[in-house]
């Protein structure tokens, strides 16, 4: 009987070997063969990390100019711009040509300029509009795009660098992941084959601060402003946590100050 079972182990064990070599084989994508993303210092991370409001403003262009067009960030207000370090005529400069759906007085669709009340503007009426606007699927909302995706801030970075023109790629890669050049093939995304096509490029914005508008740098200041975006109170949280410790460090020395007064004679 022990023999019988030792032998349906070590047969279930080849079975699932071969299995999965057979996936492996077929061009499926298995797991681990997305590499991680690099990893990169961002400001906003540690227990003291703030945001560079000079990147997120930066990043905002980048969103409004580029990514808009088919991603919504629809928890966002735009008066919520404030906050990174902006005035209100500022902001109202930067929305001055933004229309957005409203109803008049009688009830009937118009459209109006936009408020700093208002979420930010959606690219479609509807989730329906934008899959159909995008081979069948919508263009994820990127209010907490970071915070969606495992090792978010250097994942998005990555994302938005690592694409990799057709005449670039290996034969192997070309074989194993079936890509054409129609695709989009991308070293961070898993499976590689992306149907976003690559959005930034150098010089694909002019910076109204006169900052090199390179790839990377693109790149790197719209995910500052989606982490703000993810986490717009994160500063007021971490300053809270810290005077919290203070506090609890504080009324520590106060106790153990206490404990020993009352227990002295004790001793």
């Amino acid at each position: 009987m022990r023999r019988l079972i030792v032998s349906g182990a070590l047969a279930l064990a080849a079975l699932v070997t071969g299995a999965g070599a057979l996936v492996i084989g077929t061009g499926a994508i298995a797991a681990g063969t997305t590499p991680e993303a690099p990893a990169r210092q961002w400001k906003f991370e540690g227990p003291f990390g703030t945001y560079d409001r000079a990147a997120a403003q930066r990043g905002y262009q980048v969103y409004q100019e580029v990514c808009s067009a088919c991603h919504s960030l629809s928890l966002v207000a735009y008066r919520n711009l404030t906050e990174l370090g902006l005035t209100d005529n500022q902001v109202k400069g930067l929305i001055k040509d933004i229309t957005v759906p409203d109803l008049n007085d009688d009830g009937a669709p118009v459209d109006r300029p936009a408020r700093l009340s208002d979420r930010f503007k959606k690219p479609f009426a509807n989730e329906l509009a934008a899959a159909a606007a995008n081979n069948g699927k919508a263009p994820p909302d990127l209010s907490v795009i970071v915070k969606a995706r495992a090792n978010g801030p250097n994942y998005i970075h990555a994302l938005l660098t690592g694409y990799v023109p057709f005449d670039k790629l290996t034969p192997d890669q070309i074989k194993a992941y079936s890509v054409t050049k129609d695709d989009n093939y991308n070293t961070y995304f898993p499976g590689h084959r992306i149907a976003m096509a690559p959005p930034l490029a150098d010089d694909k914005v002019t910076y109204a601060d006169g900052t090199k508008a390179t790839l990377s740098q693109q790149s790197s200041d719209v995910t500052e402003f989606l982490a703000w975006a993810s986490e717009p109170h994160m500063e007021d949280r971490k300053r809270t946590g810290v005077r919290v410790i203070l506090f609890l460090l504080a009324m520590a020395g106060l106790m153990y100050a206490v404990k020993r007064q009352v227990w002295s004679d004790k001793h």
